[in-house]
């Protein structure tokens, strides 16, 4: 009985954060609302206030929740030291979520664009050290000659700027490409991206 509940708790705390991810992007922190998100939710909203009790405790909980997503989606760094496999494998991880979460990526570049006024200092202590681990990895490589000379921190730059284009300009994309980038479309640009910034520092694409 206890396992069901939790269960229970553990998907209705998913089925918020996922619809606050949504309401956030669509109307901004300031024009979001508890009521809205437990709408889309399909939630009482006194359920949705159980388990945040705030819409701001909502919110660093979306943006930490995304932090994570993102966090995982560069485990490759530690798995792999082939810089080819890591970073294809980063950037098609990347590219994914800026397909199935779009209104992630763009709560958190509202966020970071107004000058992370909600996480604040959490945002230094997650994102800092986990950036610099990543930076020296690169360092590595190009010590071992792996990669052509690069600056690290441009270089994640430009792979971040690349794959979340697709989600935070989704509008423009779909505007340009006259619809919805379909299934093949979506290939075809998580290969390009993966070719032009592999080759960019002296690596033969892997595709």
């Amino acid at each position: 009985m206890a396992r069901k509940q939790d269960e229970i708790r553990r998907q209705n705390r998913e089925k918020i954060l996922l619809a606050a991810e949504r309401i956030f992007a669509e109307k901004g922190y300031a024009g979001a609302s508890m009521g809205d998100i437990a709408k889309l939710a399909e939630l009482p909203k006194s359920n949705v206030h159980y388990y945040f009790s705030t819409k701001e405790e909502l919110y660093r909980a979306v943006l930490l929740e995304l932090l994570d997503v993102w966090k995982q989606d560069a485990l490759c760094f530690e798995l792999y030291d082939d810089p080819r496999i890591v970073l294809a494998t980063y950037i098609r991880a990347k590219m994914q979520h800026s397909r199935s979460r779009a209104h992630g990526s763009k709560v958190w570049a509202a966020e970071v664009m107004h000058g992370s006024p909600i996480l604040k200092e959490a945002l230094r202590e997650n994102l800092y050290e986990w950036t610099k681990l990543k930076e020296a990895k690169i360092r590595e490589w190009i010590e071992n000659d792996l990669i052509l000379p690069v600056e690290p921190s441009y270089l994640l730059y430009m792979i971040w700027a690349s794959t979340q284009h697709y989600a935070d300009f989704a509008h423009q994309v779909e505007t340009l490409n006259g619809g919805p980038l379909s299934d093949a479309q979506w290939q075809a640009a998580t290969e390009t991206v993966c070719d032009i910034i592999l080759r960019g520092i002296g690596l033969e694409s892997d595709g």
